[in-house]
């Protein structure tokens, strides 16, 4: 698995234990034990915490985007997974270093870990969300 595809990974599981906890477990130690659990070769663990202090940082934003390309999905219905992709995505998509993950890079692997993580939808959910918010910042 790819450096950056695993930090992506590492960073979801972690927003999601955070997530499912609702937001009461320290996301420092939660975080910090995911590298350690499934990241043991991971060269630089930077990046997930880039991704994890960004979603955190943007957090009311990226909801509040979320909500607004799917009205019909109130923030706390949507799957865990689902909610916690889409932060990482959008936080990379709007946030992020867009030298480093371009937009379209950013949608891919928020659809591959929608597709790895959450359930047989997923994948269309998070493409159908994200690719909203592309064609309306373009």
């Amino acid at each position: 698995m790819a450096s950056r595809h695993l930090s992506r990974s590492i960073a979801m599981q972690s927003l999601y234990e955070w997530d499912f906890s609702n937001q009461k477990k320290d996301l420092n130690k939660i975080v910090e034990r995911n590298i350690k659990e499934f990241g043991p070769g991971l060269e630089d663990a930077n990046f997930v915490w880039q991704l994890i202090t960004g979603v955190i940082q943007y957090l009311k934003e990226t909801d509040s985007i979320i909500e607004k390309a799917a009205p019909q999905w109130p923030i706390d219905q949507i799957n865990i997974v689902d909610r916690n992709v889409l932060r990482i995505g959008l936080y990379e998509l709007l946030f992020g270093d867009k030298e480093a993950v371009p937009a379209k890079v950013a949608i891919n692997e928020a659809i591959e870990l929608a597709k790895g993580f959450g359930g047989e939808s997923s994948g269309r959910f998070i493409n159908g969300v994200l690719g909203t918010v592309f064609k309306e910042i373009n």
